[in-house]
């Protein structure tokens, strides 16, 4: 990688790009191919659906869909939000360890993430944590909200309790909402055009750098 040579002249505008470099430095290198991948098929609504994958109290695997919804802020995890009833907090209470698989059909790419997986929820006393899970409450939308006061998702099917709760935007969050943020420790980024094709996986060292390497596909 090439020295990074940036002009500075004494105004704001060449201090926010100052700045906005120093914080994509700071960034794990995968950060910018994903980011790339998710430019690049916004168009197609299934590229932010993205395949989680946790460990079940007796060791099997369990895998569903989930909704990608943002980068945490200065950091390199990602967010996804759940019901605190759903297996996936008992599997994850147990053992925090999982993996996402996210592959964009435009691209032809593929991403496999692991690492581990935080849950906040209205028990945090955490400021930061606080903030982070009503800034999540609110960027859902009224009919996402509305889910949270359904019944306890995998229980037998009942034919009550899925009225429209009103005004569900002037609440505080519900117990049952909850925000995952999945810390990566390795990436593992397939490209299937070309061939052969290209494979790069990123391991994150024990000082919180990456290292990168070029594998056979």
């Amino acid at each position: 990688m090439g020295d990074l040579r940036i002009s500075i002249s004494p105004d704001h505008d060449s201090l926010f790009v100052l700045i906005l470099v120093i914080f994509m430095l700071s960034l794990a290198p995968w950060r910018s191919p994903l980011a790339r991948a998710l430019h690049r098929n916004r168009s197609d609504v299934s590229s932010r659906y993205p395949q989680l994958a946790t460990v079940c109290p007796d060791s099997r695997p369990a895998n569903r869909t989930v909704v990608f919804r943002d980068f945490l802020d200065g950091t390199n995890g990602l967010l996804f939000v759940t019901d605190m009833r759903s297996e996936k907090i008992k599997h994850l209470a147990q053992n925090p360890n999982a993996e996402l698989c996210w592959y964009f059909i435009k691209t032809r790419e593929q991403f496999r993430i692991s690492g581990e997986i935080s849950v906040i929820n209205t028990q945090c006393t955490d400021a930061q944590d606080r903030k982070i899970h009503q800034d999540a409450w609110h960027n859902l939308s009224e009919k996402s909200k509305q889910q949270f006061i359904w019944p306890a998702p995998g229980a037998p099917r009942t034919s009550e309790g899925y009225d429209v709760v009103e005004n569900l935007d002037d609440h505080l969050p519900t117990e049952t909402f909850a925000v995952l943020v999945l810390t990566p420790n390795t990436v593992d980024h397939l490209e299937l055009r070309g061939t052969p094709q290209n494979r790069y996986q990123y391991w994150r060292l024990p000082d919180n750098t990456w290292k990168m390497q070029e594998v056979n596909p």
